[in-house]
């Protein structure tokens, strides 16, 4: 049996398309179950649902065969997994915005993000000396409670920075989803795994 870590919300919602995309038969209820661990014992596949930052883990640490994590995790979180396939879904992109009519600060200003390492590398590469603070949700609060000058977070439409009177700034990278592997179970069930690349990447043949 492959056991495949997948995020919950939307990220679960695109792959579950795409692997059906792919031929495999998931149950109707797969998309609305509540639990944690579904089996589909037609498919041989265990499905583990969890947080995104969390699937890396469990991929790494074996407990999952494949993962399907977004970009920016992988970015963020230097972990033993190969990444084999870039599903070209939940699509987003991570930026640098702030107040349109903020001040610069001269000397190391605060920038507020859930990612710390994507955020001091690139301001490094920038070679822009700033201050970190790791928040782990509502970013965009940040600058407007005077906490931070500038944010650094995903970015999908745009909408929730206009709505908290935001503006983007900078543009880092593009974010979608990837297939990782963890590398014991890549030599133990290769056969299986390259099944599944192949059955997927012919789903993503002309997807731009």
């Amino acid at each position: 049996m492959l056991t495949i870590a997948m995020p919950k919300g939307r990220i679960f919602e695109e792959a579950a398309e795409l692997l059906r995309r792919a031929g495999y038969k998931l149950p109707p209820e797969f998309d609305d179950s509540r639990k944690l661990i579904i089996d589909v014992p037609e498919e041989n596949i265990r499905f583990i649902l969890a947080k995104p930052m969390d699937v890396v883990t469990y991929v790494e640490h074996g407990v999952a065969d494949l993962g399907i994590a977004g970009k920016d995790v992988m970015l963020e979180e230097d972990r033993d997994v190969y990444e084999v396939l870039d599903l070209k879904i939940s699509a987003c992109y991570l930026a640098v915005a702030g107040l349109p009519n903020a001040k610069a600060v001269s000397v190391a200003p605060k920038i507020a993000t859930k990612y710390p390492a994507v955020a001091s590398r690139y301001f490094r590469e920038q070679g822009e000396q700033v201050e970190i603070i790791k928040l782990n949700g509502s970013i965009e609060l940040a600058p407007l409670i005077g906490l931070a000058e500038r944010i650094v977070d995903i970015v999908s439409t745009g909408r929730t920075l206009k709505e908290n009177g935001l503006v983007e700034l900078e543009r880092i990278e593009d974010i979608t989803s990837r297939l990782i592997v963890n590398p014991v179970s890549y030599r133990m069930k290769d056969q299986f795994i390259d099944d599944m690349v192949e059955r997927l990447s012919a789903c993503l043949e002309g997807v731009n």
